[in-house]
Formats: C-alpha cells, sequence, structure tokens
C-alpha cells in the first residue's frame, strides 16, 4: 500500500496561483497512476485531474482544463498540481489519490488526508 500526504494548499486570492505537493511512500510510487480530486461544503467529491505512471499521459476535468496542470517526478515520489487563474470556485479541500487506471477516476482508491485551497474574491 502507498501513504499519500498532500501539502501546499493555503488561502490565495482570484486570479491567483498554488502549487500542491504530494508525497508518496511506501510501494513503489510508479507502480500507480496519481490523481487529484476536491470536494467542495456540501458537495460531493470531484475529479481535477489524473496523470499516468511514466507522465505522458494526463486527462482533466473540464473546470480547469488550461487552467491546472498535473506533473509529477518520479525521482522524488511525488505529484504536483500546478493551479493558475483561480476562481473563487476552486475553494475546496483537494485530495491527492493513486489509483491504476489514469482515465478513469472510479479507478482511484488509496487518499491522502486532503489540503484546503480556499480563494477569496
Amino acid at each position: 500500500q502507498v501513504q499519500l500526504v498532500e501539502s501546499g494548499g493555503g488561502l490565495v486570492q482570484a486570479g491567483g496561483s498554488l502549487r500542491l505537493s504530494c508525497a508518496a511512500s511506501g510501494r513503489t510510487f510508479t507502480s500507480y497512476d496519481m490523481g487529484w480530486f476536491r470536494q467542495a461544503p456540501g458537495k460531493e467529491r470531484e475529479f481535477v485531474a489524473a496523470i499516468r505512471w511514466s507522465a505522458r499521459r494526463t486527462n482533466y476535468a473540464d473546470p480547469v482544463k488550461g487552467r491546472f496542470t498535473i506533473s509529477r517526478d518520479n525521482a522524488k515520489n511525488t505529484v504536483y498540481l500546478q493551479m493558475n487563474s483561480l476562481k473563487p470556485e476552486d475553494t475546496a479541500v483537494y485530495y491527492c489519490a493513486a489509483g491504476s487506471v489514469y482515465y478513469e477516476p472510479s479507478s482511484f482508491d488509496t487518499w491522502g488526508q486532503g489540503t484546503q485551497v480556499t480563494v477569496s474574491s
């Protein structure tokens, strides 16, 4: 099993940027496709972005396309989410996840503890 720890959340004004990081430990990092999900208050958790184990393929939810970029450094066992042009509706707890198929959000079954992102208007 892999363990995941997110960092990098915080408070930012609309239009600003944040970079989230997720450090993995335990089982071999390249055994997993990695993803980011988010959950806003009163809403269900939703898919944000995912990246294949090789980093050669990515997948994004429509609301974040063109603004967010997912990447990974397999030498550092870390996955990142660069978030630009942030909007108040991006406010949520962001979760890192490990899974088997980057284009199938339902395949992600190992989760970090989450990091809060708050975007003020």
